[in-house]
């Protein structure tokens, strides 16, 4: 009985999960903790049998003093606890890497011809060097010489990887290499040094007959390092397929219109196995353009919708990405009667969206709006949100065409009616947002409780704005708009026209700061609605309120930084941001 191989655990293996539990437990979900569950079964389950026969066959052995006693089919405690330890770790690394990923844009259609092809080219030359790899395994195995032990381990870890690459291969394929490479990497690159230090002490022992006798530096056998890759290769590309057969599971409500919170391994297979004839390509580009359209003009809000979830989160990203679209509409038309036109025409749309018995949305769409812009519209889950926070939105853009107008191009005329402007372009968003948390949750909540929150919700969309007024102070007045109420100015003895002639100065700062402090002022007798919403979603609404509120903080300091005339909040402070929300 000895303690070399628990205090391996002690020192070398469990201080990383210690470390990646703490790191990622504000981010950790229900969904998480069933993947990590659910590969750590698979691990040990598929790891025994093979473990268990190389302890048997003494390909490998395990000196009497470094382990405690207990086995499981020969395989010391230990050992049954490194499966478990190296597949948590991993996992919890792939996961922290891969949360902001929106796997869903990864998805590809048969109707993308040339991505078609490569991806059916890729899978096939994987498929056939892994078969390759499994037959060079079946070879060395055969001979039963020194390669005994390299052939097992690719008997064993090839078919698995080959199923896997069956499955995942498109998602295996799409993503960025840092959410495959470097999960896989790190760890192994960590755990070689580890078997390094092991096997130099005789933890464990690699019998001399079963081994190619090559090493990857001084004190690693070429199989162990070839061990421990390919075991991080597995947990990975299984993580990547269980993500796969979410995002197919979330992308396409037509194919899969109940999904559990937690879907069962058969719902996961069935995903998994559905052609990709059945996707919905224009649903998928016009995800992907969401998504695009979300990082270009919100640095905030993109921060905040990676630790959304599920259905929730594709459809917070589609009702963004209408918004903007809507927005860009009337503020790039060539004339106030055209911005005007669009307005009535995307009334209209909204009619024939929210009517019982209507003609086609989306031939009304295809005819009427450009194309970049029909993906949003069409995309839209009207069937989720409440008509009325929609109409107010447009009638927000009506109050900006005001500005053009030659009799009263100033329409903020007191703080009244900046109120209701704010509610109107971003309090309603606000409350379409809740509406899409409670329409997805599974919390049960009453509809006077749901109520007040979606008008605090509304409160705090009116705060966001006035920040947003408060940093765009400069910008605004280059295109000859000036948001400040002009009785404010009046205070000062002062006009609209002086905020255009020179947007800098006392009193622009001044009002600045008014401004500032009517936002938190609302800001602060709001955010205590965040706390009352269902658990999934409180921690990144606090994200995405938090890290907006932030720019507000900034301008409320001397000597801000400014990018494009607007105040930024850097990287590092907007990730600091979001790590305090969630840490609520």
């Amino acid at each position: 009985m000895g303690y070399d191989y628990a205090l391996v655990h002690l020192l070398y293996t469990i201080p990383p999960a210690g470390i990646l539990s703490a790191c990622y437990y504000p981010l950790c979900t229900k969904i998480d903790l069933y993947k990590i569950l659910f590969l750590i079964i698979v691990a040990v389950v598929s790891t025994t049998p093979w473990d268990s026969y190389l302890i048997h066959n003494r390909i490998w052995t395990y000196p009497p003093d470094v382990i405690i006693g207990p086995t499981l089919f020969k395989i010391p405690a230990e050992e049954v606890f490194f499966f478990i330890i190296q597949t948590f770790n991993t996992s919890l690394l792939y996961l922290i890497i891969s949360k902001p990923t929106f796997h869903a844009v990864y998805l590809r259609g048969e109707r993308l011809i040339y991505d078609g092809r490569r991806l059916r080219l890729w899978r096939w030359l994987g498929t056939v060097a892994l078969i390759a790899i499994f037959a060079v395994g079946v070879v060395l195995v055969q001979r039963r010489t020194e390669g005994l032990y390299m052939g097992l381990i690719l008997v064993w870890a090839s078919p698995f990887v080959l199923l896997l690459w069956s499955l995942a291969h498109q998602l295996i394929l799409g993503l960025p290499l840092s959410n495959t490479l470097v999960p896989i990497a790190l760890p192994t690159l960590y755990l070689w040094m580890v078997d390094t230090l092991a096997l130099r002490r005789g933890t464990w022992v690699i019998e001399a007959g079963t081994k190619v006798g090559i090493h990857l530096w001084e004190g690693l056998e070429l199989e162990e390092a070839v061990f421990f890759l390919v075991t991080n290769v597995l947990i990975v590309l299984g993580l990547i397929a269980f993500d796969n057969a979410l995002a197919i599971l979330e992308a396409f409500p037509s194919l899969f219109p109940s999904l559990p919170a937690l879907p069962s391994p058969v719902l996961l297979v069935q995903a998994l196995l559905t052609s990709t004839k059945a996707y919905d390509d224009d649903r998928i580009e016009g995800l992907q353009q969401a998504l695009a359209r979300l990082r270009l003009k919100s640095k905030s809000f993109y921060l905040a919708s990676g630790v959304f979830q599920g259905r929730l989160r594709i459809d917070l990203v589609l009702l963004y990405s209408f918004c903007r679209v809507a927005d860009d509409l009337v503020d790039d038309a060539a004339s106030s009667n055209e911005a005007r036109d669009w307005i009535t025409k995307l009334v209209r749309y909204l009619d024939l969206s929210y009517a019982e018995k209507s003609t086609s949305v989306s031939e009304y769409v295809s005819v009427t709006f450009p194309s970049f812009a029909q993906p949003a519209l069409l995309l839209l889950p009207t069937a989720h949100l409440t008509p009325k926070p929609l109409y107010d939105l447009l009638k927000g853009f009506e109050m900006d065409l005001k500005f053009t107008s030659s009799n009263h191009p100033f329409p903020i005329d007191d703080e009244a009616t900046l109120m209701t402007y704010g509610s109107r372009v971003a309090g309603t968003v606000a409350e379409l947002c809740i509406e899409l948390v409670y329409h997805h949750t599974t919390a049960t909540t009453t509809a006077n409780e749901v109520s007040r929150i979606i008008y605090a919700g509304g409160r705090m969309g009116i705060a966001l704005q006035y920040i947003n007024i408060a940093r765009d102070i400069a910008v605004d007045a280059a295109n000859a708009r000036v948001y400040i109420p002009t009785t404010w100015l009046k205070d000062h003895a002062s006009r609209p026209e002086r905020i255009i002639e020179n947007s800098s100065g006392l009193i622009v700062e001044t009002m600045r700061q008014r401004l500032l402090d009517s936002a938190m002022h609302i800001y602060g007798g709001s955010r205590g609605a965040i706390d009352q919403l269902p658990v999934e979603a409180r921690g990144p609404m606090r994200v995405a309120v938090e890290s907006y509120v932030e720019i507000g903080r900034v301008l409320r300091k001397p000597g801000y930084k400014t990018k494009a005339g607007r105040a930024t909040v850097p990287k590092l402070r907007r990730l600091q941001v979001a790590w305090k929300a969630l840490n609520i």
